[in-house]
């Protein structure tokens, strides 16, 4: 049995809390001999400033390197306002994403049955809702130099944010949406704002020219982003697989989070190139929520989402799909018997810690195990 090497890096606020409960998954499974893994623990986000004055340090960085699959909780928070902006909580997660080249995110919006009353959409509209966005990760406005504050005197300034794209990565991630849809319902949305950006409209040619090249068997549409946002409040089932770029990914996909009752149900995954002589590819594994530290602390954060995201590395970097599937049963078994942590509460349900529910999902899964 092959071992895998995990980096588990919980982060700040609640991260450490629902790492918590992916740690004790790994242990059972480790000790059922079902799969195994070799796990190392970093500091990343305002935990690493505080111990090092930096985000991520070069040694945590060289374990990301070295492992098969990084796994984020989640960084941030009021008390690191003040540092100095190269060294914010949030450089620490888009150094990862850079230099482990992790250009392709894929964010899943499932509405679990029992969960279809607690979105903020009638059940009619997002029960059996089951998407993708697969967000470009590593080029656009958030990557794009210059990237400049400049004080023009008089108690004026000019910020600059420049965005960036150019065709290899626009086809690298219309190939990662073009074959997730064929093991889905063969669709695809791209989203762009071709009517007002020069990087839309490049976009917009290399997804339609990618398409007749290589997926004529495809459907695929086109969206204004805008629009696709109103789209996605209004018929989300519409909607299949959507590929966007970086910062209208970023807003699509909290959008999506919503549809499905919170953030705290959804996962991601961050994916790099497959090596040509390996076969594996970089990747790191996070919830789409943030660290809500006005919640740290106190056991009422959803592990679901951070769960999730290891069960999309279980799919996506081992080649378990087969127990994967069985998380996610497992997910929805504990959520139909009416468990919920206090972001997905609703009458007639019984709220539950963060670690009652990560308890209640292993049991389910071992369960489904005997």
């Amino acid at each position: 049995m092959a071992t895998h090497k995990l980096l588990l890096l919980p982060g700040d606020g609640i991260g450490p809390e629902v790492m918590a409960e992916v740690k004790r998954l790994i242990d059972w499974l480790n000790a059922s001999g079902i799969a195994r893994f070799e796990t190392e623990q970093g500091l990343v986000g305002g935990s690493a400033y505080d111990a090092h004055k930096v985000s991520i340090t070069d040694a945590t960085m060289a374990q990301a390197r070295a492992a098969d699959a990084v796994i984020f909780g989640a960084v941030g928070g009021p008390k690191w306002d003040g540092v100095p902006y190269e060294a914010r909580p949030e450089a620490g997660l888009l150094r990862l994403r850079k230099e482990l080249g992790l250009f392709g995110n894929l964010r899943p919006a499932v509405c679990y049955p029992a969960l279809a009353d607690a979105s903020s959409l009638k059940r009619e509209a997002v029960e059996g809702l089951d998407i993708m966005i697969v967000r470009e990760l590593t080029g656009g406005v958030y990557f794009g130099e210059p990237k400049t504050i400049t004080d023009l005197g008089n108690g004026q300034k000019r910020a600059v944010d420049t965005q960036v794209y150019d065709t290899y990565e626009i086809e690298r991630i219309g190939r990662v949406a073009f074959d997730l849809a064929r093991k889905r319902r063969n669709k695809v949305t791209s989203m762009e704002k071709r009517n007002v950006m020069k990087t839309g409209v490049l976009w917009n040619e290399v997804m339609t020219q990618l398409h007749a090249r290589e997926y004529k068997d495809v459907t695929l549409e086109h969206q204004l982003a805008d629009s696709g946002g109103m789209n996605l409040v209004k018929y989300p089932k519409q909607f299949d697989v959507i590929v966007t770029d970086n910062l209208f990914g970023d807003m699509l996909s909290d959008i999506a989070a919503m549809l499905t009752g919170s953030l705290g149900m959804l996962p991601s995954a961050s994916l790099g190139e497959v090596d040509a002589k390996s076969k594996k590819r970089k990747a790191l594994y996070e919830p789409v929520h943030g660290s809500a530290p006005d919640i740290a602390g106190k056991c009422l954060a959803n592990p679901i989402a951070m769960i999730a995201s290891f069960g999309m590395a279980l799919r996506y970097s081992f080649d378990l799909g087969g127990l994967a599937d069985k998380l996610d049963a497992a997910i929805a078994a504990v959520l139909a018997k009416g468990l919920r942590t206090a972001d997905i509460k609703s009458e007639g349900t019984t709220q539950v810690t963060t670690r009652e529910m990560g308890e209640a999902i292993l049991g389910e899964l071992q369960e489904l195990h005997r």
